[in-house]
């Protein structure tokens, strides 16, 4: 079972993002089991942001590669589509530091990503952990929205 706690938001927010990130737990890591997630509405416009995803490697995992506990930051002041697009991509960062996909150099500036260094100076849209979260987060948004019987909703459309 997951530890998620929400800081901030609305009613509303709290509670659409908690369903979508126990769906997004249960898609993408369904075995793993001891996550510790907190998420904290801020308002994020003076970043330029929708929002971030830090893990702590030195938290609750035997392995620093590992880790299994994760901040995420997302701005408060977006439709709800689009905080729901911005926790489902923040997700996938979850996942990719859970499984080892992804690990933060904390010696050198750069990420490992499936096992190879990559340089932190990539453009965003070029680095390969952000191709898979870019690409992922309205599938599982559509995903969410169908099992939990929202697509009818004219919320969940493109804006």
């Amino acid at each position: 079972m997951s530890n998620i706690t929400i800081k901030g938001g609305s009613a509303s927010q709290k509670k659409h993002t908690r369903s979508m990130i126990k769906f997004c737990v249960a898609k993408m890591m369904p075995r793993i089991y001891n996550l510790d997630i907190v998420v904290k509405f801020s308002d994020l416009t003076k970043d330029n942001s929708y929002g971030f995803c830090e893990a702590d490697p030195e938290g609750s995992s035997e392995r620093l590669d590992r880790p299994r506990e994760f901040k995420l930051e997302i701005h408060s002041k977006m439709k709800l589509r689009k905080l729901l697009l911005t926790i489902a991509h923040e997700m996938v960062h979850v996942k990719q530091y859970a499984r080892g996909e992804l690990y933060q150099g904390t010696r050198i500036a750069k990420h490992r990503w499936q096992g190879k260094w990559v340089s932190n100076n990539l453009d965003y849209w070029d680095q390969p952990w952000e191709i898979e979260a870019a690409g992922r987060e309205i599938g599982l948004f559509v995903q969410w929205a169908e099992k939990n019987k929202l697509g009818n909703q004219k919320w969940t459309h493109d804006e």
